[in-house]
């Protein structure tokens, strides 16, 4: 399998092209992605509306491309974490977060291999940057988990920086919501960036899926001394692209602020919060810090937070306080992955 390519995470344009190269019949790319997207099988073997001869010649250069998770850990609150290995030798984390009372089941995916972002709070940073996944490795952390067909939601929030793999989550969600791959709406899809222009202003003109910005500070000099993007895209640059752009009725962008203890979390902060967000439609979620390793921040505590999540809401915010989820499974992104990283060297 090493020297073949996956079709699993090719899009209908590509498979067709592989069709066209291999001169398969035509109506061959139709079949593939049927059998990719939307039937349960774990080869080309399987795709039995194709000829045999047609498997063989597809299968000289091409695998299915599904891939097994290597490990999982189960919270007391439900949630899990699976450990997927890559290609490259590197692992990725994946979390499945259920709320049963909402009847609302979320994956959580990863979009590269470590990051190179470095935000201070986070561990994945730490672990420097392996690379990118393919449209293949994001969407088999969907497909190849054992609640799939249960989930409602799929959440760009895992290790990496999505926009900064631009070209992988657009296929990726190109697949997902397309008549030919998962027909998923858009509406239950949201991708998060810390803001990256470039990226963001593709996936803004090229997807229909929410966007979540991780601001975490609303003063400039504050936000560069923990997330050094600050300095190649400054936050008013990000929030004039987000002005500038018509999300329309049926699409959400809302702003990830995680509550540092004595950091972001003062009446000052929520002021400029609500000052640099004014005349934006959007959603702020408010979040506890998950302390990692040899990181010396820690959350603020609830009086506090449910204090500067009131000022907000009197500014007219939609403002929400997100539920800690898996706090005992290495809750927060990259510590599983780090782990195993680790034991490997």
């Amino acid at each position: 399998m090493q020297d073949k390519i996956a079709l699993f995470g090719q899009t209908l344009s590509q498979i067709q092209e592989i069709v066209k190269e291999l001169g398969l019949p035509k109506f061959t790319a139709n079949q593939i992605t049927d059998w990719l997207y939307k039937k349960n099988i774990s080869s080309i073997e399987e795709m039995s509306n194709l000829s045999k001869k047609s498997r063989e010649i597809l299968s000289e250069k091409y695998f299915y491309g599904i891939v097994d998770y290597l490990q999982v850990q189960e919270s007391v609150d439900g949630t899990k974490k699976y450990l997927f290995p890559t290609k490259t030798g590197h692992f990725i984390e994946t979390a499945m977060i259920p709320d049963f009372k909402k009847e609302r089941h979320t994956v959580c995916v990863s979009t590269q291999k470590g990051c190179k972002m470095n935000c201070l709070f986070c561990a994945t940073g730490k672990q420097g940057w392996q690379g990118d996944l393919s449209t293949g490795e994001i969407l088999n952390q969907f497909k190849n988990i054992p609640e799939y067909t249960d989930m409602t939601n799929i959440v760009y929030m895992g290790m990496g920086e999505p926009l900064d793999n631009v070209d992988a989550v657009l296929n990726s969600l190109e697949i997902l919501t397309s008549d030919y791959g998962f027909a998923w709406s858009p509406k239950r899809i949201t991708v998060s960036s810390i803001g990256v222009i470039p990226g963001m202003r593709r996936f803004l003109l090229e997807s229909n899926a929410h966007l979540a910005i991780s601001l975490h500070s609303p003063f400039e000099e504050e936000r560069k001394e923990i997330m050094p993007v600050q300095k190649a895209f400054p936050l008013s640059k990000v929030l004039e692209e987000i002005r500038s752009f018509d999300f329309g009725k049926q699409r959400r962008i809302s702003f990830e602020y995680i509550v540092f203890n004595g950091l972001n979390d003062s009446m000052e902060h929520a002021e400029e919060l609500s000052n640099i967000l004014k005349g934006i439609n959007c959603r702020i979620n408010l979040i506890r810090f998950h302390e990692i390793p040899d990181v010396d921040l820690q959350t603020t505590n609830e009086e506090r937070l449910v204090d500067f999540q009131q000022y907000l809401m009197k500014k007219g915010l939609t403002t929400t306080i997100r539920a800690s989820r898996g706090e005992d499974i290495f809750a927060a992104c990259g510590l599983l992955s780090t782990k195993e990283h680790l034991k490997k060297k």
